[in-house]
């Protein structure tokens, strides 16, 4: 690009027009659900009998904005296990849990630590599923401070766990696990009421982000950690999910801006910046917590009027400067939270944060960003003025909308059987996957099910039908177990009421190669009602039929 005048209103230009929509369906989106259903299928080593529950969080689940330089650096994914549940202090122990927990549930308090935001967790409930009446029942729990916490293999990257796949193709994964929180925590207890002047977020936002309630992770304050008895006993209030419907909430152009800070202070190290003891002073969080007050305090036309998101840059960097300076960056949810610490050199960053101005980011973007595009451009002339060069990309990211929409389908489907091949399909994994992959489209969820179709018939010709294999070429076809509570599969009641299930939807539909498997998987439940004694592969000739119409019903859906 040939040297000239750096115009803030160019490089906005540019970043508008080329940070278009992210498509729903994109490989790493179906990474992470292959990701979580993985976790799904997991256990803590000392409860094989307890299901690990995930949720996608990060910027996977964040953003839905997609510029041409790379917005995911990895898959972050919380989970927490079916039999712990944590509730605010003071609060009655619940009647009525969520279908995934367990008919056993230990129930902890949040109690209050000395700092806020960080909080302990003692056990003072056993809650016990009654089916009669369809409640939980409790007694009281011997009180004792809670400090499990589930690790998964991997390497210890603070209270997650962090996986790095061979394949280049593949991001890594940090997995934190966590505590569930059913309810919105009491020390978040002003969000929801203090007054907005410009009606961010609305009311049905604020209604959905306390109905999520929160999570609570095992990671004890930076103060705390050489404290024996604190490191290995506190934990951290986690809002996860309301910054998923929050940012989710936001327009393009927050979006965009959120982007291009995260861009810059990972450029300039800025959010790598630490003091002696090695811990980090700045993080993205103090972007994302920045932009959410700046939301709340600033009306509609703050964002939109001129849309130069360089000088909306500018700004926000400025604030971020003046907060440091001050010690004092406020925690979005927890109204007595303070972000920084007190004892951290900030003064550097804080004056560098203050030294920029529109001239200088608008050079950096075009030097750190726009040439990093031009890389990624074929056919674009390089050499011609820096105006004219950028009309040239924003023509050829336009043109090439419909390719690299194939293209992500492409890696999507390709990922699909890639992950299949790899880990052994199970009832709770194919349910979950089923679940993310309808919001990412139709299409891709045909693909699974033929996919999962074909791996349940290679299992089946190695005599592996079992009870678990039945669940799941049932699920596939999209005959859910309609159970109200976590319970015993092998029961004759649940196999009978399976097959009457399946029988009536054959008698429904037209005869077609999926009625066939109806058929069998009906003869098979019932089998299972009269005896736990699997021999459903014998009884059809080794599966050989099954298979037949497997094979045929793949052959339908692809």
């Amino acid at each position: 690009m040939a040297d000239e005048r750096v115009d803030s209103e160019i490089v906005s230009q540019f970043l508008l027009n080329t940070c278009r929509l992210r498509p729903q369906l994109t490989h790493h989106a179906v990474q992470a659900a292959w990701c979580c259903a993985r976790i799904a299928t997991r256990h803590p080593d000392y409860d094989v009998e307890a299901d690990l529950i995930p949720l996608t969080t990060g910027s996977v689940a964040e953003f839905y904005i997609e510029p041409m330089l790379p917005l995911v650096g990895d898959i972050d994914v919380m989970f927490y296990q079916n039999k712990m549940l944590a509730i605010p202090r003071g609060h009655p122990p619940p009647t009525e849990l969520p279908a995934e927990f367990h008919n056993y549930v230990k129930v902890a308090e949040i109690i209050d630590s000395h700092l806020p935001g960080y909080v302990y967790l003692k056990l003072r409930y056993l809650l016990t599923y009654c089916p009669e009446d369809e409640k939980y029942n409790y007694v009281e729990y011997e009180e004792a401070y809670s400090e499990y916490s589930i690790k998964l293999d991997g390497i210890d990257h603070g209270p997650a766990c962090l996986t790095v796949s061979d394949d280049p193709s593949l991001l890594s994964v940090d997995a934190v696990p966590c505590t569930r929180c059913l309810s919105w925590p009491s020390q978040a207890a002003d969000w929801s009421t203090r007054h907005r002047n410009y009606d961010w977020p609305d009311s049905a936002t604020v209604d959905r982000v306390v109905s999520n309630g929160c999570d609570v992770v095992q990671v004890a304050h930076r103060q705390c950690k050489q404290h024996e008895w604190m490191n290995d006993h506190q934990w951290r209030l986690s809002f996860s999910r309301a910054e998923i419907v929050l940012i989710n909430g936001w327009m393009p152009v927050q979006q965009i801006v959120y982007h291009m800070l995260r861009v810059f202070m990972k450029a300039e190290r800025l959010t790598d910046s630490a003091d002696h003891s090695g811990t980090k002073i700045l993080s993205n969080y103090y972007i994302k917590t920045l932009i959410w007050w700046e939301c709340e305090l600033k009306p509609r036309s703050w964002w939109t009027g001129g849309l130069n998101l360089v000088k909306l840059c500018v700004k926000l960097l400025y604030t971020l400067s003046v907060c440091l300076n001050d010690r004092r960056c406020q925690h979005y949810f927890i109204n007595n939270c303070n972000l920084m610490d007190s004892t951290l050199n900030v003064g550097m960053v804080a004056n560098e944060l203050m030294s920029i101005d529109e001239k200088y980011l608008s050079l950096w973007f075009v030097e750190n960003y726009i040439r990093k595009c031009t890389e990624l451009c074929t056919d674009v002339d390089t050499n011609v003025n820096l105006q004219n060069c950028i009309r040239a990309m924003v023509n050829w990211r336009f043109a090439n909308l419909l390719y690299d929409s194939q293209n992500a389908n492409h890696q999507a489907f390709y990922h699909v059987a890639t992950y299949a091949s790899w880990f052994l399909l199970t009832l709770r994994s194919v349910t979950y996957l089923q679940n993310e992959l309808e919001k990412m489209g139709e299409s891709l969820t045909v693909y699974f099910t033929a996919v999962a179709l074909l791996h349940a018939s290679c299992r089946i010709l190695r005599n592996d039908f079992s009870d678990e294999l039945i669940d799941v070429v049932t699920s596939v076809l999209g005959h859910y177990f309609d159970v109200p509570r976590y319970h015993n599969r092998y029961s004759s009641v649940l196999s009978l009421s399976q097959a009457a299930k399946l029988m009536k939807v054959v008698a429904n539909n037209s005869r077609s190669t999926v009625q066939l498997i109806e058929i069998e998987l009906s003869k098979a439940y019932c089998d299972d009602s009269r005896s736990f004694n699997r021999s459903f592969s014998v009884q059809i000739s080794e599966g050989t039929f099954l298979l037949r119409a497997v094979i045929r019903a793949v052959n339908q859906f692809c």
